[in-house]
């Protein structure tokens, strides 16, 4: 491999262990903990869950062009878990709240170091995912 596909290499792997850990601390949060997805969930983990299977095949071997398929699923995750967080941080009206049946999506179900919930952990893994695949595609182009 060469410099710049190494450096590609390890971007791309480092978005994988972003989704991967996104993933299992989902699963975790609702199968061990117990807490009910609200809907703008289950779309962030429609967005990030099959980024561990995509990520992971254009790894071995390498192929830069998993990131014509991984950027497009992060950025929109990006925009649905940023709708999340400014809606439970009351920027967004409830007016324009999707969640009609099931779990309220601006109910806090924690709360880690008095601003840390689960919306804005989603938004912090997406915007890692976009910045480090970004990176990548921008050394693919030089």
């Amino acid at each position: 491999m060469t410099e710049g596909t190494d450096r590609r290499w390890t971007l791309v792997f480092g978005a994988w262990l972003v989704a991967t850990l996104a993933t299992l601390g989902a699963l975790f949060m609702s199968e061990v903990m117990g807490f009910a997805p609200c809907v703008l969930c289950w779309w962030q983990r429609i967005f990030m869950f099959p980024l561990v299977l995509i990520l992971a095949l254009g790894l071995f071997p390498f192929d830069p062009k998993v990131l014509r398929y991984a950027l497009p699923l992060a950025a929109i995750g990006l925009l649905v878990a940023g709708f999340h967080a400014l809606l439970t941080l009351g920027v967004i009206p409830e007016a324009l709240e999707p969640c009609r049946q099931g779990i309220p999506c601006k109910t806090i179900q924690i709360e880690w170091f008095g601003f840390l919930t689960i919306p804005l952990l989603s938004l912090l893994a997406f915007l890692t995912l976009n910045g480090l695949l970004l990176a990548a595609y921008r050394s693919s182009s030089k």
